[in-house]
């Protein structure tokens, strides 16, 4: 019987990597953060300013940074100084006056009402988004399980008959606010997840104290996917939970009570073009996780055989 080779990292591989891994957090370069929207929560000193921020940018997060966070901004500054107190106190007729014209891709201004108004009744019943996700986590048990009934609640608590007559009809408030969230790796959601639970630290806000940072489940994009393929954090080729789950496996063996702290310098390492879709041996040959990469030191072996003289010829 053929033995099928385990998913994800082997402790041998993961006690190699362990340490490029450490060197590239440590690297992981400050200026980064203006190309993440958790630039923006951080601006904020209350908990939950900061919460309810962190949760409009992370739901708005898909794209190009220097498009979408324009759009953020411009929300934010609207909202004033608390934006929890803004959507504490908002109504559908505030919500016009904030989102009328508002369009960006998928969504228009009626798919944030739902959002922003959503989060004004967590606020005013539960008192925090923390404390409407920590019950949610207590009774399914599961952070998908909290995250799918998390985001259920925030849109259901909306009437959306004002919202309506106020900005016509929702566009886009499935992918903003899904209702189930299937098979999906809910990028999004656990971006917003590891900002709040994770640190603090120079990258994420350590906000909420009900969650604990083993608990979290990365954060998968396409950048995060092809670095974790060639590392070997996964051998899988989806964009699905399951994946998600896979390559958080094999970042615990790393670091067990925190796997996710290494998201953010592996994600950019994608974002930044320093590790392309394609090899490239000036980028290769400079990335300190050479040694523990799949592709790039045949890359780099190719790149050096075709530069070397022909020893048969004289």
């Amino acid at each position: 019987m053929r033995c099928l080779r385990a998913a994800g990292l082997s402790r041998r591989s993961a006690a190699d990597l362990g340490p490029r891994l450490e060197a590239l957090v440590a690297s992981a370069p400050p200026v980064r953060l203006a190309f993440d929207p958790v630039e923006l929560p951080r601006l904020y000193g209350d908990p939950r300013d900061a919460e309810v921020t962190g949760l409009l940018s992370a739901l708005l997060a898909y794209g190009r940074a220097d498009l979408f966070k324009p759009k953020l901004r411009a929300l934010l500054g609207a909202m004033g100084p608390s934006p929890a107190a803004f959507v504490t106190r908002l109504d559908a007729i505030g919500a016009a006056r904030l989102l009328r014209g508002f369009v960006y891709r998928f969504n228009v201004g009626a798919d944030l009402a739902v959002l922003l108004l959503g989060m004004g009744w967590a606020l005013r019943e539960k008192g925090s988004l923390e404390a409407l996700f920590e019950a949610q986590l207590r009774g399914h048990g599961s952070i998908k399980g909290a995250l799918g009934a998390f985001t259920r609640s925030i849109r259901c608590s909306a009437s959306v008959g004002p919202v309506r007559r106020a900005l016509g009809r929702e566009r886009g408030l499935d992918h903003l606010l899904p209702l189930a969230l299937g098979d999906g790796p809910a990028k999004r959601l656990n971006l917003f997840l590891r900002w709040m639970v994770r640190g603090p630290d120079e990258v994420d806000l350590g906000l909420w104290r009900s969650v604990t940072p083993a608990q979290l489940v990365v954060p998968l994009d396409t950048h995060l996917a092809r670095v974790s393929r060639r590392l070997g954090l996964t051998r899988r080729k989806d964009l699905s939970w399951k994946t998600a789950e896979e390559v958080t496996t094999s970042l615990r063996l790393i670091d067990p009570g925190d796997p996710v702290r290494f998201d953010f310098a592996l994600c950019h390492l994608g974002m930044s073009g320093a590790c392309p879709p394609r090899p490239s041996i000036g980028r290769c040959s400079a990335c300190p996780l050479l040694g523990s990469c799949r592709v790039g030191p045949t890359a780099v072996a190719r790149a050096v055989a075709r530069e070397l003289p022909d020893p048969l010829v004289h």
